[in-house]
């Protein structure tokens, strides 16, 4: 039997969907709020990510002991994540224990926030924002994002700064968490062996309360520019290359052919930049990705190499954008798109994948696409589509960051 799609809505606004799978094994929730440091303000940046933290420390009925000790009773894999657009908190188990594992998950959505807690919290984030500052490639991707999308919100890191980090306060994480929190601006996915009905009775019990606040996000305009930037690093003994370029959004249809023009051109292997710069020895990385975000997304370009062959490295990567409509075959894009087709479908097999693809379908578009819909999406790619999508994003205006050792 196929997956059946079931949706609701409580009064409040919350909408809980489901794929429900009665000869699964397993269940899976997951709750996706519509927001992250693309809907900050800039003095209280890295809070969305702060709040996820906070969301394990603890609630009016358990401390953060309860909260670990309970989940892992269960046997539940759970965890949860924060990017620029979306924060969430899931858990993957057994189907009679997803009653108890949502129980846990609603009640963490509305967190303590104690004083206390945050004051311990702080200093975790602030370890992590410096460990990441050891990282090339994310000290490069942050200073990237930020050039390339200057004043805009999107251009925000995720984790914050130590300067705002250091400077937030409670009841300002409060503040945002009561505006954005909200039951109108938060999806509950499902997916799994598990009986929709009385689900939906039970969430009506844990978050009926939940307040609507009709709040929305942000557009603000883009500006359009090329950037050119280095950073001297002297802990680092290779170069870095980071490139971003504008492309389709997480809405346009056209994001299929992004996606496959991005792994055509940049995949781990059998590409046009593994071939060119990583077989012959000339680069350690070479990659493109290509991320669709909400009415706006972007091409990013990466390479590490020895430093004499930087400039090498960066006029191959260059040639090669140029030149790939031309380049790349129709067997090419074959071989793709059954990889690609195999990846998704690896990725739905289990109800934890079906539940997050789910979840982020419904953030991004507020519709409902089955797995088998989007496959014959991906199949559906021609060589056309993608000279289309190249001519429409053809990699400029770019913003180029090197990440040099210091000589």
């Amino acid at each position: 039997m196929p997956c059946r799609f079931h949706t609701a809505q409580l009064p409040n606004g919350l909408r809980v969907m489901a794929e429900v799978d009665p000869q699964s094994y397993t269940a899976a929730a997951g709750f996706f709020v519509r927001t992250g440091s693309r809907d900050e303000q800039a003095e209280v940046m890295g809070v969305s990510h702060f709040l996820e933290h906070m969301m394990f420390k603890g609630t009016a009925r358990r401390s953060a002991d309860d909260v670990n000790r309970e989940f892992d009773e269960l046997g539940a894999n759970y965890n949860a994540f924060t990017s620029q657009e979306m924060t969430a908190f899931w858990a993957h188990v057994m189907p009679e224990m997803l009653p108890k594992a949502l129980d846990i998950l609603a009640d963490i959505m509305r967190p303590a926030l104690r004083e206390e807690d945050f004051q311990t919290e702080r200093g975790v984030i602030l370890e992590e924002i410096a460990m990441y500052a050891d990282m090339p490639f994310w000290r490069l991707y942050e200073a990237a994002m930020e050039q390339h999308y200057g004043p805009h919100p999107l251009s925000f890191r995720v984790l914050g700064t130590k300067e705002t980090i250091g400077a937030l306060e409670r009841d300002a994480m409060a503040a945002y968490f009561n505006e954005r929190y909200s039951a109108d601006n938060t999806v509950l996915a499902l997916a799994g062996n598990l009986d929709f009905d009385a689900t939906v009775e039970a969430i009506s019990r844990c978050c009926g309360h939940w307040q609507r606040t009709d709040t929305h996000r942000r557009y603000d305009a883009i500006d359009r520019a090329d950037h050119h930037f280095t950073l001297d690093d002297p802990n680092a003994n290779r170069h870095y290359i980071l490139m971003v370029a504008p492309a389709p959004a997480a809405d346009d249809d056209r994001r299929y052919a992004a996606s496959m023009l991005a792994n055509l051109l940049g995949d781990q292997e059998g590409s046009l930049l593994y071939w060119a710069l990583v077989e012959p020895g000339i680069a350690e990385e070479a990659q493109v990705g290509f991320d669709g975000r909400d009415r706006v997304g972007e091409y990013y370009v990466y390479a590490s190499c020895p430093p004499e062959r930087a400039n090498q490295v960066e006029e191959i990567i260059n040639d090669q954008i140029a030149r790939c409509l031309d380049l790349v075959t129709e067997d090419d894009l074959v071989r793709l798109r059954s990889k690609t087709a195999t990846g998704v479908t690896l990725a739905g097999e289990r109800p934890a994948g079906r539940m997050k693809r789910l979840g982020r379908i419904w953030t991004y578009l507020e519709r409902y696409s089955t797995l088998e819909e989007e496959l014959a999406k991906i199949q559906a790619v021609t060589l056309e589509d993608v000279r289309a999508v190249y001519e429409a994003f053809p990699f400029t205006p770019r913003t180029v960051g090197h990440l040099r050792p210091v000589k």
